[in-house]
């Protein structure tokens, strides 16, 4: 715990900083074995709003990339998924949350080849075009998966684990809010 409050306070965030983000996992309940197909089955998880809040005030932008490889399989369509996003970031404006953009790969990695599946660096590639004033050395990737994790890091920014997996040395929080209120402190 020493050490993240130290590597955070030693990276001197502010509003040039980018923030990136995971959805399912970081922002809303994963379904473990499934996807999020619909809006019914959209469930934030607890105090991501608060969170949210916090970080719009810390950082200068805040960007989802996410995978959704159930397109790709055939499980739910793109007008679904831009249906649940239109959803939640209708309830992130009512709560005066600002999401800049919100990247996605819809490819199932299996049956196709691209450069957007995290954990390659497409999205955040595409978010750095969009834009320019985007440096990944101020930038952090949060999320809650391996390849969010190694997606961070091959795009040249800080990393940081949501969730309890043990099994990898990097800076880790139980949740997002958690995370947010740690750099509220700092």
């Amino acid at each position: 715990m020493k050490k993240q409050k130290e590597i955070l306070r030693n990276l001197n965030i502010n509003k040039n900083w980018t923030l990136f983000l995971d959805r399912d996992g970081v922002i809303n309940k994963k379904i473990e074995g499934d996807y999020v197909r619909n809006w019914g089955q959209f469930e934030f998880l607890p105090d991501v709003i608060e969170a949210l809040k916090i970080l719009n005030n810390i950082f200068g932008r805040i960007i989802i990339v996410t995978n959704q490889r159930g397109i790709g399989r055939g499980l739910m369509t793109e007008k679904d998924l831009s249906y649940i996003h239109y959803k939640m970031l209708s309830i992130f404006n009512k709560a005066e949350i600002k999401i800049d953009k919100i990247y996605y790969c819809p490819h199932d990695y299996k049956k196709e080849i691209c450069y957007c599946r995290k954990p390659k660096i497409g999205m955040a590639l595409q978010a750095k075009r969009d834009f320019p004033i985007i440096d990944f050395k101020k930038s952090i990737m949060v999320g809650d998966s391996l390849s969010d994790i190694e997606f961070g890091k091959n795009a040249g920014m800080e990393s940081i684990l949501i969730g309890d997996n043990n099994n990898l040395d990097i800076i880790r929080f139980k949740s997002l809010n958690e995370f947010a209120n740690k750099l509220k402190r700092n």
